[in-house]
């Protein structure tokens, strides 16, 4: 685990929520299926979003460069935050709980795309070797510990 680097960490977490999404999207109705699957994807991005935030984001304003990237990532955060409370407060038996859950699921893979393809080039410029590394072990011990407090 040692080795690992702070963007191999985050691609772990941006497949989960793949996965997760793809799962959530093809249920139907009021399941229990449909309920797991979103609660372990509300887990997964509160749990992601919190420790990207302090162990990336944050890291990468301290460099004039990463300003920008940085705030509008955390302004996405936001925005799927917003997404999440309104399929909280939707009926999952309804017709307009899927296409929510579309949205939502669309919006996170703008978002973990951008990233991949956009802001990791840029934080590989920024963040040393030695910084993306103790990034990586400082995000996972933050992402374990939202991930369990939130289970």
């Amino acid at each position: 685990m040692a080795t690992t680097n702070i963007f191999e960490a985050l691609r772990e977490s941006h497949e989960r929520q793949r996965t997760l999404y793809r799962q959530l999207i093809g249920t139907s109705g009021d399941t229990p299926q449909r309920q797991e699957l979103f609660e372990q994807f509300k887990t997964e991005l509160t749990a992601h979003e919190l420790a990207e935030e302090r162990h990336f984001y944050i890291p990468l304003m301290a460099h004039d460069a990463g300003v920008d990237l940085s705030r509008h990532a955390i302004s996405e955060h936001h925005q799927i935050d917003e997404l999440v409370e309104s399929l909280e407060a939707a009926d999952p038996a309804t017709p307009a709980w899927l296409p929510l859950a579309k949205k939502l699921a669309e919006k996170v893979e703008h978002h973990l795309t951008e990233e991949e393809h956009r802001f990791f080039q840029m934080a590989g410029k920024l963040l040393t070797e030695r910084q993306k590394t103790a990034l990586a072990a400082d995000y996972l011990a933050v992402y374990e510990e939202t991930k369990a407090a939130t289970a």
